[in-house]
């Protein structure tokens, strides 16, 4: 098989996400659902990603055979395009600061790739783009060509989550802004009602971004929740696309993933926690304001790769970050919908 056909075998072996209902008070005539996108091989949303970018850099002429693929994050990002450089038989580096945890590297080279670690920090992508130039590779910067990618590709998040339900509201993060840009789009193309949110966590440039109406708007300072949230806004996010931008406390986001695992089971990381959030606040509103209809998110990745993490308290109070005040807050939420807690 060619390349391209290999990704397309590999698609249609990809197991169908599951969409999942999260219990609300049936009184309140809102349903709230969950696609999970943590079935994927390499366990997140960034898969789908992932193989749109390899998928568009093969049709480009950007991808051929031998190629040094390079990115430059340590993330999901980088897990899913190592897995696919490795399906493709191609070299894969990804470019990450020196102090990444031990974790994410492991997880990179799992799949094949190498980790190439810089510093300081934000030097990555510069280190990345010169990388790739002096191994006459292809630097993806899945930040400013993750959209492009999804909206060519024939399988995007968009699909998957509107092919089984029509809500009135889906509520997703901002990273690149490829999810949100393609759920917008595919939302547009079928002239649906629906609305989309973007939930965003504190230092991001999205909400003050979108609120101000400035697309070059920086903060300067990186996101607390993996995976979303940015210092500046991304080419790859639509504001026009987006209805609502919700700001969602970090606290906030760690305490509605594990609501999550308390009331259903489900495990997933800080950014579903961001998401989730702001589908409570959604939901809050549509039954103070008597509406009755179906919100929808995504679980982004699986929550076991959080144990040291998000889901540990020491390492959570280093990171000044509790939520035990939000998570007091939901039973107070399901009796008033309210999401403050209670005096």
């Amino acid at each position: 098989m060619n390349p391209l056909e290999i990704l397309d075998a590999e698609a249609r072996r990809a197991p169908s996400p599951r969409l999942h209902a999260f219990p609300l008070p049936a009184e309140w005539g809102v349903t709230l659902h969950l696609l999970d996108e943590s079935v994927h091989p390499t366990g997140s949303l960034k898969h789908r990603t992932a193989r749109a970018l390899f998928r568009h850099g093969l049709r480009t002429g950007r991808i051929r055979s031998g190629t040094t693929v390079v990115e430059a994050t340590g993330g999901n990002a980088a897990v899913a395009e190592a897995y696919f450089a490795r399906l493709l038989g191609l070299p894969f580096v990804a470019v990450m600061p020196r102090r990444s945890a031990p974790e994410k590297i492991e997880r990179v080279r799992s799949h094949g790739g190498t980790c190439h670690l810089v510093h300081p920090p934000l030097t990555i992508y510069d280190e990345a783009r010169q990388y790739a130039d002096d191994r006459g590779g292809v630097y993806l910067d899945y930040l400013a060509n993750s959209a492009r990618a999804v909206s060519a590709a024939e399988d995007d998040v968009g699909r998957a989550l509107l092919d089984r339900v029509t809500p009135e509201w889906v509520v997703v993060g901002a990273g690149s802004g490829a999810t949100s840009t393609a759920i917008g789009r595919e939302i547009r193309r079928r002239g649906l009602a629906t609305r989309l949110a973007i939930a965003d966590p504190e230092n991001s440039a999205y909400f003050p971004g979108w609120a101000s109406g400035a697309d070059d708007y920086a903060t300067g300072m990186p996101s607390r929740i993996e995976g979303i949230g940015r210092p500046r806004m991304e080419p790859g996010f639509t504001p026009s696309l987006v209805d609502l931008v919700i700001p969602v406390p970090d606290a906030a986001s760690v305490a509605a993933m594990r609501v999550l695992r308390e009331v259903t089971g489900l495990r997933a990381g800080p950014s579903t926690g961001t998401a989730l959030w702001g589908a409570f606040h959604l939901a809050a509103k549509m039954r103070r304001e008597g509406r009755r209809g179906a919100i929808a998110t995504l679980i982004c990745d699986d929550g076991a790769l959080y144990e040291n993490t998000y889901d540990n308290d020491a390492w959570l109070a280093a990171k000044a970050l509790n939520p035990a005040p939000h998570q007091a807050a939901y039973p107070h939420f399901l009796k008033t919908a309210e999401l403050s807690p209670p005096e």
